[in-house]
């Protein structure tokens, strides 16, 4: 089965005109079709590790803000630690030890500021 269908048309790939015959037909032969597609994909991932990039710097600023530290009188392990500049294991070690005292909030465990600043008189 043929298709009498003679539609002239331009390559998307390389700009050639060339005839189709369906309808549907984007490039002017396999070559083009192959080559259309690897750049498509590299496109794609190059945007995926662009999209991946910029998540990750997002997370980074939401993670290190110091003015949302800075002017809390209760911390969390997490902000306690990042006000410090130590881990957070360094933080639960201090609080097992007694050297901090920390209560339970929920799921967290909270840390008055003034404890944290008391480590350094």
């Amino acid at each position: 089965m043929s298709s009498n269908l003679y539609i002239p048309k331009t390559c998307k790939h390389c700009g050639n005109a060339f005839t189709a015959r369906t309808t549907v037909t984007q490039y002017c032969g396999n070559p083009c079709a192959k080559k259309a597609y690897k750049a498509r994909k590299r496109k794609e991932k190059i945007q995926a590790t662009l999209n991946a990039d910029m998540k990750q710097k997002n997370e980074v600023v939401e993670v290190q803000n110091p003015n949302a530290v800075n002017n809390k009188d209760f911390l969390s392990v997490t902000e306690a630690s990042l006000l410090i500049g130590v881990s957070r294991w360094t933080i639960q070690r201090m609080i097992q030890q007694g050297r901090l005292k920390a209560v339970p909030f929920g799921r967290k465990r909270i840390v008055a500021r003034w404890q944290i600043e008391n480590l350094f008189n």
